[in-house]
This record gives C-alpha cells, sequence and structure tokens, in this order.
C-alpha cells in the first residue's frame, strides 16, 4: 500500500503518440479553429464547415500516401501516421486519403493533435478498426456517417468539446441544403466543401450505391460510436435511405435534421 508522503507517478498515456508540437522556425503542427467557443457555452446562431481543400502536392500528404501504403503492405495492426511528419508536414494534412481503405489489418488508428477538418468516408472499409484516437484535434468536429459501419470498433478518444452539437457546449450543426436542394449542374466529384462538407461525394452512406445529384440528401445524426456520441453526417441516395436510419443517441435530436441550432 502506498503511502500517504510518497508521489505517485501517472503515466502520460499520450506521450508516444503526439510527436513534436514545433518544427523548425516554432511552426506549429495545427492551425487555430474560431468555428465556436470550445471552452465554454455561448450562443451562437450559425457554424460552418472548414473549407479547406486538400493541397494534394504537398509534402506532408506525399508522404502520408507513402505511410499509407507501408501500412497496407506490411498488415500492421496499429497506424499512427503523424509521428511520422515533421510538424510543418501535419499541418499541411487536413484529411486523410482515401487510400485508408486498404488498411484492413489495422485494429488502432492513432491521430492525436492533427490538423484534420474532415475524415474521409472510406474510414469505413477498415474492417479491422477497434480503437479510434483523434484526440485533441480540434478543428474535427464531424465524422462520416460510414464509420459505423466498422463493427468491431469499441473504443474511442475524442475531444468532444470540438463537436457539433456536444452536450457540454451545445453548439450548432452547419445548415445542410434543404431537399431536393440546387442540384443543376451539380458536380459531385468537384464539390464546395463551405456547402457540402466534402469536396466529392461518390456513394450513399446508408446502402453505399452511387449518388446522383438530383437524389442527394444531407442529414445530420448525433449517435453513439465506440465510446462517444459523434456527430455524423449523412449524404443519401434517396428519401428512403434517410428513413432507414437509427433514431439518434439519447439527449441528442432524436431524428435525422437539417443542422442550425441544437434545443
Amino acid at each position: 500500500m502506498t503511502d500517504e508522503g510518497e508521489p505517485q507517478l501517472f503515466v502520460n498515456r499520450w506521450g508516444d503518440t503526439s510527436g513534436p508540437a514545433l518544427g523548425a522556425g516554432g511552426h506549429q503542427r495545427a492551425d487555430a479553429c474560431s468555428c465556436f467557443d470550445q471552452s465554454r457555452p455561448r450562443q451562437r446562431a450559425r457554424v460552418g464547415f472548414h473549407t479547406e481543400r486538400q493541397d494534394t502536392s504537398a509534402p506532408g500528404w506525399q508522404h502520408l500516401l507513402d505511410l499509407v501504403d507501408e501500412a497496407a503492405a506490411d498488415g500492421r495492426e496499429e497506424f499512427r501516421p503523424l509521428t511520422e511528419l515533421s510538424p510543418e508536414e501535419r499541418r499541411q494534412v487536413v484529411t486523410l486519403p482515401p487510400s485508408i481503405a486498404r488498411l484492413i489489418a489495422v485494429k488502432h488508428l492513432v491521430l492525436y493533435g492533427s490538423n484534420l477538418v474532415r475524415i474521409p468516408p472510406e474510414i469505413g472499409a477498415m474492417s479491422s478498426l477497434e480503437e479510434f484516437t483523434p484526440y485533441t484535434s480540434y478543428r474535427l468536429h464531424w465524422f462520416p456517417y460510414e464509420i459505423t459501419r466498422c463493427r468491431k470498433l469499441s473504443r474511442s478518444t475524442v475531444s468532444t468539446r470540438a463537436l457539433f452539437g456536444n452536450y457540454k457546449l451545445r453548439p450548432p450543426f452547419p445548415r445542410l441544403p434543404t431537399a431536393p436542394g440546387p442540384v443543376a449542374g451539380l458536380d459531385l466529384g468537384n464539390l464546395d466543401p463551405r456547402r457540402w462538407g466534402a469536396t466529392a461525394i461518390h456513394s450513399c452512406s446508408v446502402c453505399d450505391r452511387p449518388v446522383a445529384p438530383a437524389g442527394l440528401r444531407q442529414v445530420w445524426m448525433s449517435l453513439s460510436v465506440a465510446t462517444d456520441v459523434l456527430p455524423l453526417l449523412v449524404n443519401a441516395c434517396s428519401t428512403e435511405c434517410v428513413t432507414e436510419l437509427p433514431a439518434g443517441s439519447q439527449d441528442y435530436i432524436p431524428r435525422p435534421h437539417q443542422g442550425g441550432r441544437v434545443e
């Protein structure tokens, strides 16, 4: 039994996941976020999606592509790509590549302290994923509904105060286009992330069939995923697929919704 006067040592749980905070010249590894106050409740009528597009020519992105290829080839069970990037490179990465769909052996995905603003729907193909750690990714406010396809996912560590609609602060959700919406001439392969939350939408989040512009329906859901309630963006191919969605988590909006303030 430990004596009262004896000091206790506490393990730094994330000591080997974060990597250096500063790079050459004192550059931060992540940008600041002012979408909403993540420290205290504050009335705000509207929020929006982050508008950044991934610069696929950036060294950080190219390095990340190589790391995904390596992880897919060697079949590793834990993937911590950001620890392999310099702070400057980490700041250049605002999403993950679709090639993460090849990481079918990965059981633990660690994205501690990332500069990410969105996760691609291809995360749903990571069939072995059991633990997801995007902790202190303060610009990551929502997740794709496809993450619910990770049937083995049972543990998560998310900075919940950074999430749209979180129970602590109740910030609003970005408002989504009302169906059927302005779809004339819409190029689903080249979208404005300010409006749609993504730069491309190819498959239905619910049935995985191709999405036609005239059929696109976007809704929000707050569902329990692993150990957290996450705001999930659904890109459905039809009204029928929206009706197949489950009920929302307790103490959250119980039905699919178009965003705005959470009451």
